[in-house]
């Protein structure tokens, strides 16, 4: 009998012959799933879309799957993305219907594209986030903002298993405004999803990658540091898009053919 190691390998498996990309966005009640949740609902879509993933080599294989940038756990997203190692060549948009359509609903897959050099990773350099701020007076709300962009650097201690790590929020921030307040008739119910009843100031934030990631949580420390403001009820955090920063301060989106010329922007 052929061992390991004498030319046979352990439970091969077939070569990854194409990548996809796909935006999706997290929606909802979902939105309280955490990463890996999310993972495990994805992984249980491709076997029930009979999609021909690719898997690891070994003992133990695991469909490959690459994740950029997950959202964290509470937040709202409509720009999330993953990369799928096929091995045999699929049409994205036919990839895109049969995962969206094997997903609960509130996992979404938006967009499909094949994979092209840059990787997925550097295609991302900032995120666009929308902030929901209740229970706060617009002046009030301005006034941090304007104290907290006056600043060269502004930093928040954020509590990690790890300990205690000091992060500098003002330095990611790349822009930071304010919307008008708007009002909705839409009530929360008992699961967490937010009551956007009465007036609701719309703060939006473009924040470059940095190590830590700042996350909308530290945007909101960082104004509780320059102005001790504390929106009285939890704020609705949504990522709205991801990608490179360009000159007009909008975001390529990462399935785009060229990023280099900074084409086809989204969230601007």
């Amino acid at each position: 009998m052929a061992r390991v190691g004498q030319g046979v390998a352990a439970n091969p498996a077939p070569p990854t012959v194409q990548k996809i990309r796909l935006r999706f966005a997290k929606r909802g009640r979902l939105r309280f799933l955490s990463h890996r949740d999310v993972a495990r609902s994805f992984e249980r879509a491709v076997r029930r879309a009979g999609v021909p993933v690719a898997h690891s080599h070994g003992f133990s294989p695991h469909p490959r799957l690459s994740w950029v940038g997950a959202a964290p756990t509470g937040a709202a997203s409509e720009a999330e993305y993953v990369e799928l190692g096929l091995t045999r060549e699929t049409d994205p948009e036919a990839l895109r219907a049969a995962l969206d359509e094997a997903l609960p609903d509130g996992l979404d897959v938006l967009a499909a594209a094949v994979a092209s050099p840059p990787a997925l990773a550097d295609r991302i350099d900032a995120t666009l986030w929308r902030l929901e701020v209740r229970g706060v007076p617009v002046t009030e709300l301005e006034a941090a903002v304007t104290a907290l962009l006056a600043r060269d650097d502004v930093t928040v201690t954020r509590v990690t298993p790890s300990g205690r790590k000091e992060i500098d929020v003002r330095a990611a921030l790349a822009a930071l405004t304010i919307e008008p307040p708007v009002t909705s008739d839409v009530h929360g119910d008992a699961a967490g999803s937010p009551d956007r009843s009465g007036d609701c100031a719309i703060l939006t934030a473009v924040v470059r990658q940095t190590t830590p990631t700042v996350r909308p949580d530290d945007v909101l420390g960082a104004l509780a540091v320059v102005a001790d403001l504390t929106p009285p009820v939890p704020v609705t955090a949504t990522r709205l898009a991801q990608g490179l920063l360009d000159d007009g301060g909008a975001l390529v989106d990462p399935l785009g053919a060229v990023p280099d010329t900074r084409a086809g922007s989204i969230g601007s």
